[in-house]
């Protein structure tokens, strides 16, 4: 039986933090799919497809095995449904401190009972614990330096739709 499991997130953008949890996700699961949904409460600074793109480019940086990975986009519908659908056995969510565990719970429980899908959840490695998406974005808008934080393809991403704006 083929162990797969799915590692949502709005990725907006994809920081170190966030590449970690997914690298050691691939060697606890046969299939890793990586997907970017859609937080009505957040204003995302860069569409879906851009997301999907910068963190496929920051895997292939930073050497990380591509093979077990799938890449793919939830804009409406259950993330129950999703895994239910592609034979996912568990949702892997990342935390950084006890308010993120405190916010994912109640996702976690209710994802079991829709479709008994299990949540891992996984702590941040330690030096990356205080970084968050909002704060990477917030840094770089004040001019600060982000290689840190993220990949260089990231980085320049973002570098490029601050002076767009």
């Amino acid at each position: 039986m083929k162990h797969i499991a799915v590692y949502p997130g709005s990725f907006d953008p994809a920081t170190l933090g966030h590449l970690g949890i997914l690298k050691r996700a691939t060697k606890l699961f046969d299939e890793v799919h990586v997907l970017v949904v859609h937080n009505p409460s957040k204003q995302p600074l860069f569409t879906s497809a851009e997301r999907l793109n910068m963190i496929k480019q920051s895997v292939r940086e930073l050497g990380v095995d591509i093979s077990p990975l799938r890449f793919s986009t939830l804009e409406s519908g259950l993330l129950a449904e999703y895994a239910e659908v592609h034979g996912a056995h568990a949702l892997i969510k990342g935390f950084r401190t006890v308010a993120d565990i405190e916010y994912e719970l109640p996702m976690s429980q209710v994802n079991n009972d829709l479709s008994g899908v299990e949540t891992i959840f996984m702590a941040s490695e330690p030096g990356l614990g205080y970084v968050s998406s909002s704060l990477v974005k917030e840094v770089a808008a004040l001019g600060g330096d982000i290689s840190k934080y993220v990949t260089d393809a990231v980085s320049q991403k973002i570098q490029e739709k601050l002076n767009a704006s």
